[in-house]
């Protein structure tokens, strides 16, 4: 469907498009993720496609410079061959062919240069040509070092993205702080009771709860000391 657009809409329109898909669908180039490959991989193909079809034009562009060059070649070959046809008829007294050889070598000369102009420029257009054809072909092994560096990089990514995602959610720290929190109110509120029970508590009331008590005990003492006493009084002499 994708080489379909790209050959309704032209390559550019086309990936323009599909890039806009891929947005509409959430996955945006923008996010660097496994999306961004993908493209990056398609553009690559692209450029492979286009590199191959750029070294066919130029092969057949040299095999039309090579035909032009030798018909070249053979202009020049036939012009030396009817000059010496002519000098030979000559030489031989035969003037009606050496005339008629002559003819025909002047008829080559004069061709000559237009043809040798055209040889020239095909072949300047031909270096050009594989000027670029090279050209091209260090940018794709570029871009192929860049495509598999780019994976590499993207399954790194894929995989701090992990590690992230694992801590995220093995973490305790939020735990932990909600934990001492919650023991700081605790400590807090008894720390309030008890000061509050401090000032609720009456220091006369609790005077005279002392006093009583000191003197519950001695009443005790002095009761436990009279049945001692008494005991001993009644033993037998």
């Amino acid at each position: 469907m994708k080489k379909a657009m790209y050959w309704l809409m032209g390559e550019k329109a086309g990936r323009t498009i599909v890039g806009t898909w891929n947005w509409l669908w959430g996955m945006p180039v923008e996010s660097g993720g496994k999306v961004a490959v993908a493209v990056a991989e398609e553009s690559l193909q692209s450029m492979q496609e286009s590199v191959q079809k750029l070294a066919q034009a130029v092969a057949m562009q040299e095999g039309s410079y090579k035909t032009a060059k030798n018909k070249y070649e053979t202009k020049v070959k036939e012009l030396r061959t009817l000059e010496q046809q002519a000098n030979i008829a000559q030489r031989s007294g035969n003037s009606e062919a050496a005339r008629m050889a002559m003819a025909k070598a002047i008829q080559t000369e004069q061709i000559l240069p237009k043809l040798e102009e055209m040889v020239k420029q095909a072949e300047t257009s031909v270096n050009a040509s594989k000027d670029k054809l090279n050209r091209e072909r260090m940018k794709l092994e570029t871009y192929k070092a860049d495509m598999q560096n780019m994976k590499d990089m993207s399954e790194v990514n894929e995989a701090l993205a992990m590690i992230a995602k694992v801590n995220n959610e093995f973490d305790i720290g939020s735990a932990k702080s909600d934990f001492e929190k919650a023991k700081s109110a605790v400590e807090r509120r008894n720390f309030q009771t008890g000061a509050l029970a401090e000032i609720s508590e009456n220091p006369t009331e609790k005077l005279q709860a002392e006093i009583e008590r000191m003197t519950v005990d001695d009443e005790v003492s002095r009761r436990l000391q009279m049945l001692s006493e008494s005991s001993l009084e009644k033993l037998p002499e």
